[in-house]
């Protein structure tokens, strides 16, 4: 999957993502069916991504990544149910915005949560049909506690 971004980065711009220091990476994409598989509802997916931050020139704070964030959800025909919001799940305080999109007789939906960590905007995207759906797949995002480097 990333091998893709990169090629579709270099094909749009004639120079790859890690070239133009916007390295992005897709770190986890699991879906409920394979993404080519027709069906009648949504099909529920998590996606896990991190980016330099770098690539976002003042960037000081998660909720300022929503900005392009939208763009490209609206691109996608996703509307922004509210404004970003501070969401905590277990120890981390994250940012989280709700989108929705008519998918003709059904609605998608899309929760994104994001977070600053050593240098990357992590995103955090979970996609399914109804509000539950999304908010049981957001419940199961899990942080541990970091391990103590060992002295």
């Amino acid at each position: 999957m990333n091998s893709r971004d990169e090629e579709g980065a270099k094909a749009e711009s004639g120079h790859t993502a890690t070239d133009s220091g916007k390295a992005q990476r897709v770190l986890l994409a699991a879906f409920s069916r394979p993404p080519e598989a027709r069906a009648e509802d949504v099909n529920g997916s998590i996606l896990i991504a991190a980016e330099s931050a770098a690539a976002y020139p003042g960037l000081k704070d998660a909720a300022q990544y929503f900005v392009p964030v939208t763009e490209i959800a609206k691109a996608q025909g996703f509307g922004m149910d509210d404004e970003p919001y501070e969401f905590v799940l277990g120890t981390k305080a994250l940012v989280r915005a709700d989108f929705q999109k008519d998918v003709g007789t059904r609605v998608m939906r899309q929760s994104t949560l994001v977070l600053l960590a050593r240098g990357y905007v992590v995103s955090f995207t979970f996609i399914g049909g109804t509000e539950d759906e999304v908010e049981e797949l957001v419940q199961g995002l899990k942080f541990g506690a970091s391990a103590k480097p060992a002295k």
